[in-house]
């Protein structure tokens, strides 16, 4: 029995590498995703969130996200058994009357993604630094420009990853200096509440984490994974292995935006401080828990407004190439074009913008108006068989998705009633 044990040793194909190390080469796609979701606007939204209710939202961040890997799954699904991003598809299937519309929409709510985040950095750097919000949106919209430029994609991914864990690391650190009541907030991730005058901050919450150029983002860098898209046995492992991604990437999401909340929780809501923006929350951190806590607090909101940069004209780029049923390439004009076009308005209207924390409401309500048309537009098509083949969704996923779809956009809707 031992000898033939031996000789099955030795006869056996033997892989030289450990194969369960293998799902690292897919991890990545899924955390510049992530950065979308941890951006300022959702800085905002969980300060306001933690620092008014507690650790009551808590459970808003956990029914998000779970929507939000759905949706993610769903549209990563469409690039790999595709074989197209989510604009290519829009304008290979779609009558170009409607594609041009849906893409062209899309491209204004990048544009106030943008905003968005170029404003967090400047906010970031006149926490630090005391430059003014112009002066440093200049400087963020440099920087980025020569990222995008100047790095292949890989790189910038690498780049990404190490920005989302410097993020992480400094809400640890942020937490380590507050008392957390775990007996409430455990119970407050799985339990729903609707405290009173609270559904204007759940809506926030909710929209600052479904966000439309996270869809058109993730159906396009998923394919930086080279493969046979007419091989089923690939395909089937890349589905497997960005499903893996994925909820990663959105687990780790979770967790950074449920840091927020619970930071202003413990900092905030506790000593009855109300906190509605960013910077009032860094210099009432200095006070409570140190200088060291508010410094650490700007670090982490500049990473998160470069890298969430970086990902908003990278859509920019794939929603434009989109439109001429190409793919995302930063050496091609088109791609190019639409990354300038994104990030240098939404500069220009950080220009003319008085009040910086008005400009975060206001690009959040473009996206509200635009939401629902990027959610149904990728349904209708990873539904369809000319599209995905044998791939297309399954009736109970094509009506989870259009379920989740009417979700967020009543919610979305109701944010933005709210704010007029």
């Amino acid at each position: 029995m031992l000898k033939q044990f031996k000789e099955l040793l030795n006869t056996a194909k033997h892989n030289p590498k450990l194969g369960g190390l293998e799902i690292f080469k897919y991890i990545g796609p899924g955390l510049l995703v992530t950065v979308g979701f941890i951006d300022p606007g959702n800085w905002a939204s969980n300060l306001a969130a933690g620092a008014e209710f507690g650790y009551s939202l808590l459970w808003m961040v956990t029914l998000s996200t779970i929507m939000l890997i759905v949706l993610q799954h769903n549209v990563a699904h469409l690039g790999i058994a595709s074989g197209l991003c989510l604009s290519e598809a829009a304008s290979e299937y779609l009558k170009p009357r409607y594609a041009k519309g849906i893409l062209y929409s899309a491209m204004l709510a990048s544009i106030s993604t943008s905003l968005a985040e170029i404003l967090g950095g400047a906010i970031a750097l006149q926490m630090l630094f005391n430059i003014p919000i112009r002066t440093g949106s200049i400087l963020i919209l440099i920087f980025v420009v020569i990222m995008l430029f100047t790095n292949t994609y890989r790189v910038i991914e690498k780049w990404i990853i190490a920005f989302v864990s410097i993020i992480g690391l400094s809400f640890i650190y942020e937490l380590s200096l507050v008392e957390i009541d775990w007996n409430t907030a455990l119970p407050a991730w799985v339990t729903p509440a609707f405290p009173e005058g609270s559904m204007v901050v759940i809506m926030s919450v909710l929209g600052a984490v479904v966000m439309p150029h996270n869809l058109f983002l993730h159906s396009e860098v998923i394919q930086s994974r080279q493969w046979n898209i007419q091989d089923d046995k690939i395909i089937k492992k890349q589905l497997r292995y960005e499903y893996a991604d994925t909820i990663l990437s959105m687990v780790i999401g979770w967790a950074i935006n449920s840091a927020m909340i619970l930071l202003a929780a413990a900092a905030f809501f506790r000593t009855g401080t109300p906190v509605t923006e960013l910077e009032q929350a860094n210099s009432l951190l200095a006070p409570l828990l140190g200088n060291n806590a508010s410094v650490i607090f700007a670090v982490a909101l500049l990473f998160a407004g470069i890298s969430s940069t970086i990902t908003s004209g990278m859509a920019a780029g794939s929603i434009f190439a989109g439109i001429y049923k190409e793919p995302y390439d930063i050496k091609d004009s088109h791609s190019r074009l639409g990354v300038l076009t994104s990030l240098i308005l939404a500069f220009a209207l950080i220009m003319v913008v008085s009040n910086p924390f008005q400009g975060l409401i206001y690009s959040q309500m473009a996206l509200s108006v635009q939401l629902p048309i990027t959610i149904f537009t990728q349904v209708y098509l990873t539904s369809s068989s000319k599209v995905m083949g044998k791939y297309k969704n399954s009736t109970y996923t094509k009506w989870l998705l259009y379920v989740i779809g009417g979700i967020v956009t009543l919610l979305n809707v109701m944010l933005l009633i709210s704010f007029l």
